[in-house]
């Protein structure tokens, strides 16, 4: 088992110690924020209901019952039923695996972009920083939601697209950050002397621009989580999403509207999961960005 003062040596003897002990400071530095320990708690048990939801759920997502329709909450369905007599607990606990695949894959395909666009962007500078950026400002003009719509009614309904749609409305802010971060060190020594080794641009971008743009990027990214949840919650609740009869939480706050006066537990129970959710991640974003921001080294 590793010890604290291998961890915490200030001259590491290996890499892998190096990297190791960063990681343990990390984890310090977050401990000593209760937000961001609560952000991390919710996000936890988000992926291990997404991953355990056949074991978790009582009951079937999809499996009507008539005769149980609209009942509210109780031992038996602890957070009622909705107009199909399908247990709304059951149907939050899957929607977790598709809110957290929305989540993941949108992350996985803007972020990467983002990031490459604005590293280029930022270290050749010139025309290609102009067109570049210039491609960036029109999709930042635009708000999100409105983007995002335009998008789905052109590709089409469905949890697909949706995603689509939300990666090409997400990746510009990635390209800004990217691009700040580097105009910051492209004239940096360390560049020219990569350079002066017969480095190619490619391999510089990619071994020294990239990796020191990862940890703002990380930050962004998990802020940015909850903007993607009622992205695609918003998507969902104008049918544009998930399509019925996928247990996703935006789809099910459209169906529980009707009911919102008398059974108002059809709406409000996939709106709470929506919104303990996002504040998760922003409660974790902003812990990281206090850890990963040189600025705010001293205060962690």
């Amino acid at each position: 088992m590793l010890s604290s003062d291998w961890l915490l040596d200030d001259s590491p003897a290996t890499r892998t110690q190096a990297t190791a002990g960063r990681a343990y400071r990390m984890i310090l530095a977050l401990m000593r924020n209760p937000l961001a320990v609560l952000g991390a708690v919710i996000i936890t048990i988000l992926i291990l209901a997404a991953a355990f939801a056949p074991w978790i759920a009582p009951q079937s997502p999809v499996g009507q019952d008539l005769s149980s329709r609209l009942l509210p909450p109780s031992w038996a369905n602890w957070m009622g039923t909705d107009e199909l007599g399908r247990d709304i607990f059951s149907r939050v606990v899957y929607g977790a695996r598709i809110t957290l695949m929305i989540v993941a894959l949108v992350a996985v395909i803007s972020a990467p972009l983002g990031l490459i666009i604005g590293a280029i962007a930022g270290y050749f500078g010139g025309w290609v920083d102009r067109i570049l950026m210039g491609i960036t400002d029109v999709f930042l003009s635009m708000p999100k939601l409105i983007l995002a719509l335009a998008f789905v009614a052109a590709l089409g309904p469905g949890i697909e697209n949706a995603i689509i749609a939300i990666a090409i409305t997400a990746w510009p802010a990635y390209a800004r950050i990217a691009r700040a971060e580097t105009l910051t060190f492209r004239n940096a020594e360390f560049i020219a002397a990569t350079r002066l080794l017969g480095a190619s641009h490619s391999r510089v971008i990619l071994h020294h621009v990239l990796p020191l743009c990862t940890s703002s990027m990380i930050v962004r990214v998990t802020l940015d989580m909850a903007g993607i949840i009622l992205t695609a919650a918003g998507l969902g609740f104008l049918g544009l999403g998930a399509q019925p009869p996928l247990p996703e939480w935006g789809a099910m706050i459209s169906r529980g509207r009707v009911f919102i006066l008398d059974q108002w537990w059809v709406a409000t129970m996939p709106g709470i999961a929506i919104i303990v959710v996002s504040l998760g991640f922003c409660f974790l974003g902003d812990g990281l960005r206090d850890v990963l921001d040189p600025k705010q080294g001293g205060k962690s």
